[in-house]
């Protein structure tokens, strides 16, 4: 499959996955664990398929080094990381828990990782 290929169906897996959480939140109440466990999945599906391709044409586009070749692996990484940092911000506002050092600290260990993973390359 073409990089291509793959961002277009990262885009309509965004597409139905945003479709589906709105279609959930409309139709399931959030009182149970169960209920609150698979909203942070799909949300999760959702952020992960609507940040790649934009991390891999951001990449592509305005950071056309001969130095860092931008993947679409490397871009699911990075989507997924981003994500990752939306997901557990929201969690932490769900449970009221959530302040500006959380948040930043979540972000910094999130550059930290991907830094990580860039110097390993």
């Amino acid at each position: 499959m073409s990089n291509r290929a793959i961002v277009f169906l990262l885009l309509i897996v965004a597409m139905l996955a945003w479709g589906g959480l709105r279609l959930f939140s409309h139709f399931i109440p959030p009182h149970s664990p169960l209920a609150f466990a698979a909203f942070f999945l799909i949300l999760g599906v959702a952020c992960t398929s609507t940040f790649a391709p934009l991390a891999y044409i951001i990449g592509a586009r305005f950071l056309a080094l001969r130095v860092y070749k931008i993947t679409i692996r490397h871009s699911l990484r990075q989507g997924a990381l981003l994500a990752l940092v939306v997901i557990l911000n929201l969690i932490l506002s769900a449970l009221h828990s959530w302040n500006i050092f959380t948040a930043v600290v979540i972000l910094a260990a999130a550059v930290v990782v991907e830094v990580l993973s860039l110097a390993r390359k």
